[in-house]
């Protein structure tokens, strides 16, 4: 017996794991009511998503005055937090990573970001120490600490000491040692250079390539090497979703990107406030329960994972896996995927997971064309639609997977939509938009909030991160990417509200 989901979620997970061979026969039932029907909702892409499950949470609270806890969304993978955290901080949703770090708290994730950090300001001695040797090019402990030693006495950065005025290197850093980190100066030269020109993916991706990180982490075949080397490719997806965005088509570059995700690297999650909707993995779900549950990126290849398609036995695994995540929905659960993300540059089409089609068609609703439309999607159209769309662009792996036939389907026991969910993936329909919160218009520093992207005079463009103290000795913490984080009182420092 089920004494945590409603009727409708029990009889879903029910008619899911039917279709697995290998298990033990069992009926699971429950005496609670049958509740809604699961919703299934079709985004364009990962970051349209992001927003859905977002803005369903916020608006679910607002209507029910529910707590955030009572929410998760569960991901197959954890690369896929990126733009569930972004949209979720966009509305000031308080959330947390459970059994994990948030996204851009991720080690390589921030070593990517350290290198974009000194590409825009080679004088961040931060971002500086952190890849100088990363991947490793033989500049060891000692070399650091004599160019340390050096830049602190001259009072320079570790970049003007790289770059002395007669052109002469230090005495005691000549030879080997000088010539190597010479070349990694020249090497971020090269990339500080290309950022008049290139656009914000195009030289973040060229960042990852030529420093040697993606190729470090493509080497280590752990599951461990794995998840980090998915987590860097997420990150490239953040930075051609940002290009792709119509907002910034004026501000595509590699330092707009950096104001634009600065709130997200600055976030401190650690606190005693439980109250906070949860972010995890399905395999870390287990043995938890919450009263709204998402599940997202229900998409082939995805959930069920691309790996586990040589073996009946791996797919069964998968399927045993939705069927935890399923159940840990007590009151509502919602099933989403995306009809297009972004890989290594590339936009690749998907169709949903065959989970779907497997679930039991009477405790489930197909998507909607949008949230406030009640009437069912349109197939014929969808197909006339898709007909006239070009074709995806297969995605570059750099080799990591070999193409793999995708195999049949079984019959579920109990059939689902399963061909007029792939017609509607087809189609293209568009996502429903979550709101985006209001920004102030611009203004002088009286308009001034957190999160505001303003203009210094001086030190150029950037988002404000901290307010503290009252008028008129407010102090506000502000990153520009060419400076650095910089605290200005705000009634000196002429600021600007430009976004």
């Amino acid at each position: 017996q089920n004494y945590r989901s409603t009727s409708h979620i029990v009889r879903a997970a029910n008619s899911v794991i039917a279709n697995n061979r290998d298990q033990i026969p069992k009926e699971v039932w429950t005496h609670n009511s049958d509740g809604e029907k699961i919703k299934v909702f079709r985004a364009t892409s990962d970051n349209d998503e992001g927003r859905f499950v977002a803005n369903k949470i916020f608006e679910v609270r607002g209507h029910d005055g529910c707590h955030y806890k009572d929410f998760a969304i569960l991901y197959r993978t954890n690369a896929q937090s990126r733009s569930f955290e972004e949209s979720l901080r966009k509305l000031n949703v308080p959330y947390r990573i459970y059994g994990g770090l948030s996204f851009y708290q991720r080690k390589e994730v921030k070593d990517l970001l350290a290198y974009f950090r000194l590409t825009v300001n080679p004088s961040d001695d931060e971002s500086f120490k952190r890849v100088v040797n990363y991947p490793a090019r033989g500049i060891g402990k000692t070399t650091m600490d004599k160019l340390i030693a050096l830049a602190a006495g001259e009072e320079k950065s570790l970049w003007d000491v790289l770059h002395p005025e007669h052109g002469m290197p230090p005495d005691n850093l000549k030879g080997a040692a000088w010539k190597k980190l010479r070349e990694f100066a020249d090497m971020v030269s090269a990339f500080s250079a290309e950022s008049g020109t290139a656009n914000a993916h195009a030289l973040g991706l060229a960042i990852a390539k030529r420093s040697g990180l993606v190729h470090a982490l493509y080497s280590d075949k752990t599951p461990e090497g794995v998840a980090r080397y998915e987590n860097v490719q997420e990150l490239l997806n953040a930075l051609q979703g940002f290009v792709e965005n119509p907002a910034n088509e004026d501000a595509q570059s590699l330092s707009d990107f950096l104001i634009d995700i600065a709130l997200l690297t600055d976030a401190d999650n650690e606190d005693d406030d439980d109250n906070k909707v949860s972010l995890m993995t399905v395999h870390a779900a287990k043995g938890l329960e919450f009263k709204h549950v998402h599940i997202v990126g229900l998409e082939e290849q995805l959930f069920p994972s691309q790996m586990a398609m040589e073996s009946r036995a791996e797919l069964e695994e998968e399927r045993r896996l939705f069927y935890v995540a399923l159940t840990r929905a007590e009151v509502t659960c919602t099933l989403s995927y995306a009809l297009t993300r972004f890989k290594w540059g590339q936009v690749t089409q998907g169709d949903p997971s065959r989970f779907l089609e497997e679930i039991d068609e009477n405790c489930i609703v197909h998507p909607q064309h949008a949230p406030t439309s009640r009437s069912p999607v349109d197939f014929a159209q969808a197909r006339s639609q898709f007909q006239r769309m070009p074709s995806g662009t297969a995605p570059r792996s750099f080799g990591r997977l070999a193409s793999k036939a995708k195999p049949t389907p079984s019959k579920p026991t109990q059939p689902g939509n399963w061909s007029s969910l792939k017609e509607a993936a087809k189609g293209g329909a568009g996502a429903p938009q979550a709101p985006t919160p209001s920004t102030p218009a611009a203004g002088s520093d009286a308009n001034i909030a957190v999160g505001d992207i303003v203009m210094h005079t001086k030190f150029g463009k950037g988002r404000v991160l901290h307010i503290e103290g009252s008028a008129p000795n407010e102090k506000a913490t502000i990153t520009f990417p060419a400076v650095g984080k910089k605290q200005l009182l705000l009634k000196f420092a002429k600021l600007q509200v430009v976004g």
